[in-house]
């Protein structure tokens, strides 16, 4: 199958069963990958020419996770040596070196080396001067971890961030946009709850605002 088709199959390291179909769509000399679950990303380029100008293979651009989107949630289990396996759909966009850190909400924050060195440049740029920075930092600078996938794919989380977020045997992964969060089902299950109900005047305030 060429570039010059309408559409083509994108790679199989992003296939999951229960995951939307995914695509190469056209729009005009360009090509997108389109993906409606798991990780969002797109990959540019001038019809039937490489990145570097040479005549692109008959296959579609393979995924690098360099612009990405994580999103839908996944239910997996923690094992009792603290192990978990990641789901397939982010395993390209985080890499097999990530950063897990303390969240807000009672959750784990999951980012990919990339999107880490992001946070950590802005959150250098912080006063000292002012404790709520200062304390901030520290939440999210010393309650952080690099991890390592091992051959299953899977990672291992430590013991002070499994009993930050509370985690038990059922866990759950959500992607949210530049980073991957880590739940106790039974959290996330409260929590969205919460938020469904308040998601008409959350949008209305974020309209206000223009966000929206």
């Amino acid at each position: 199958m060429s570039l010059s088709d309408q559409s083509c199959r994108t790679p199989d390291v992003l296939h999951e069963k229960h995951l939307y179909p995914r695509t190469m769509s056209r729009a005009g000399d360009n090509w997108i990958l389109v993906v409606y679950s798991g990780v969002y990303s797109y990959v540019v380029g001038k019809s039937g020419m490489g990145r570097q100008g040479n005549r692109a293979s008959s296959s579609p651009p393979k995924y690098k996770g360099n612009n990405s989107m994580f999103i839908g949630e996944y239910e997996h289990t923690l094992d009792d040596k603290k192990r978990v396996s990641l789901p397939k759909a982010f395993r390209a966009g985080l890499g097999e070196r990530m950063v897990i850190t303390r969240g807000l909400d009672n959750c784990l924050f999951v980012y990919s080396q990339k999107n880490w060195s992001k946070v950590a440049a802005k959150l250098e740029k912080l006063s000292f001067a002012q404790a709520d920075t200062r304390g901030f930092n520290r939440f999210i600078l010393s309650g952080a971890a690099e991890v390592e996938t091992d051959s299953l794919g899977r990672i291992l989380i430590p013991e002070h961030q499994k009993q930050f977020a509370g985690l038990s045997k059922t866990i759950v992964f959500a992607g949210v946009s530049d980073r991957v969060e880590v739940w106790d089902a039974e959290t996330w299950k409260a929590y969205k709850a919460r938020i469904e109900k308040q998601a008409d005047a959350m949008s209305e305030k974020l309209g206000e605002i223009g966000a929206l």
